[in-house]
């Protein structure tokens, strides 16, 4: 079933493995680089609807109020909120959709490259889309003296592999604590007090999970890296610091340009346009 998109990647490290002369963990680190590039406009359109679905808290609070009683009157008044101010409900959860598959192909595809077992060589070989590719294997699978094939735990790693698993923790709190940062520049004052808590004066619930995801996130996925391979570990701290990259102010300006379509900057330009020649005509 994940063939169709797991072969291609399995032969794109390959692929990348031969050009950066056997190099297995550059190979993973540009091809987890691509990817993450590749999905920026998904991730960037899930932002874009998170923080517009933000901004109209207080009007859903206001027509939860007002249609407590009749849950249908209350769906029909949201969607036609949602239509009038152009927002889809599902906007952000449509990328997500779109990148778990990618990545859980990503993920496997580091896998089968590292593959450690003689059954595991075969499979990889039987992935590869382009000939030749196959007189790669078995791929290099020592880095620093690590072996990336086993987890980063003595006696099958040396105890410094032990560090992965506290940066990946580390720097997945810090990309979770940038991307939630970000949401709450985008937020207006107003809003933030008005969202602060519940009805009922209590903390609203959707931050209190918020705070939760952030402290149970890096312990998972530290946890995850302690009992997998040292290459997947190498993936997913890649992926974190591109990630932290994409939430910086200045890594997101540029990747907006770089993204963004031109039609849409002309746009922007125009509008941006029209107040000076407004006063120049006065």
């Amino acid at each position: 079933m994940w063939d169709f998109i797991l072969n291609p990647m399995v032969t794109l490290l390959a692929l990348l493995y031969q050009v950066f002369g056997n190099d297995i963990v550059l190979s993973i680190v540009v091809l987890t680089v691509i990817l993450r590039m590749i999905m920026y406009p998904l991730l960037a359109q899930q932002q874009e609807s998170a923080a517009k679905m933000q901004e109209m808290q207080p009007k859903l609070k206001k027509l939860q109020e007002k249609y407590k009683d009749d849950r249908e009157k209350l769906a029909a008044a949201q969607m036609e909120m949602y239509k009038e101010a152009g927002v889809n409900p599902l906007g952000g959860c449509l990328p997500m959709l779109v990148q778990f598959p990618i990545f859980i192909a990503l993920y496997s595809a580091i896998n089968f490259a590292v593959a450690s077992t003689p059954f595991q060589l075969v499979d990889l070989s039987d992935r590869l889309l382009i000939p030749g590719l196959d007189g790669l294997i078995p791929l290099q699978s020592v880095f620093l003296g690590m072996d990336l094939t086993a987890q980063p735990q003595p006696p099958s790693n040396p105890w410094y592999a032990l560090a992965l698993p506290v940066l990946v923790a580390a720097t997945t709190w810090l990309q979770f604590k940038m991307s939630m940062s970000m949401r709450k520049d985008d937020k207006d004052d107003n809003i933030k007090d008005d969202s602060k808590d519940d009805d009922n004066g209590m903390p609203n619930q959707a931050a209190a999970m918020q705070q939760s995801m952030g402290t149970i996130m890096p312990l998972m996925f530290g946890f995850i890296s302690l009992t997998l391979s040292v290459g997947l570990s190498i993936y997913f701290l890649t992926s974190n610091i591109v990630g932290i990259i994409q939430y910086s102010p200045m890594g997101k300006r540029v990747l907006d340009k770089v993204f963004r379509s031109g039609g849409n900057r002309k746009e922007k330009d125009k509008d941006d346009d029209k107040p000076t020649k407004a006063r120049g005509k006065k």
